[in-house]
């Protein structure tokens, strides 16, 4: 017999993935339950709020995840301007292995699903917790708080317009580029 919260994980990553590279609206609930591996119906029984709530959780799960992984990557990164070249180079990878359809996990539900006030919460939960996680490294690194949130907000700002030129143009130059100048200015504000 198949654990119900086994069940439930398997539906939640499948859906993470699917609504990263696919998006919202071209992810069905047929597809949804099949990549699941999950039985017929299972989907209201895991998620009484329907695709809806799927999705918001998906979000959730990639953002705290995709934030794990920037976390680990400064936390070996010797200052700030190398940590985001790193975070740079590991993202663009990603989406260069995936040929280009594993962009942010957050972006491509939140550019087509923001009239549910549901997941566009959801969205904005992860970017804020991007946003403080950056933040309170820079802080750690010596920054003031009000330069700190300051420049997490461009940093994430340009790295999410990247990833999605990147994307759109399946070239990984616009995050190259955002990257270099991204080190100058994190540079200069540590320097």
């Amino acid at each position: 017999m198949v654990n119900r919260t086994d069940t439930r994980r398997r539906m939640l990553e499948s859906a993470a993935e699917l609504f990263r590279t696919q998006g919202y609206h071209a992810t069905g609930m047929t597809q949804l339950v099949s990549e699941g591996r999950a039985p017929k119906g299972s989907l209201y029984f895991h998620f009484p709020g329907g695709k809806e709530q799927l999705a918001a959780e998906a979000v959730q799960l990639s953002g705290q995840r995709l934030a794990g992984q920037f976390r680990e990557i400064a936390a070996a990164a010797p200052n700030p301007a190398t940590a985001i070249d790193l975070i740079v180079t590991a993202l663009a990878t990603a989406l260069s292995e995936s040929d280009y359809r594993c962009g942010c996990p957050i972006a491509t539900v939140a550019l087509e699903a923001a009239d549910s006030e549901l997941i566009r919460a959801a969205c904005d939960q992860g970017y804020e917790g991007w946003l403080r996680d950056i933040s309170a490294y820079f802080t750690r690194c010596g920054l003031a708080e009000d330069r700190a949130a300051s420049l997490a907000t461009v940093v994430l700002s340009a790295i999410e317009g990247a990833l999605l030129l990147a994307r759109t143009r399946r070239d990984t130059a616009p995050l190259q580029a955002v990257a270099a100048h991204l080190h100058t200015t994190v540079e200069r504000e540590f320097a």
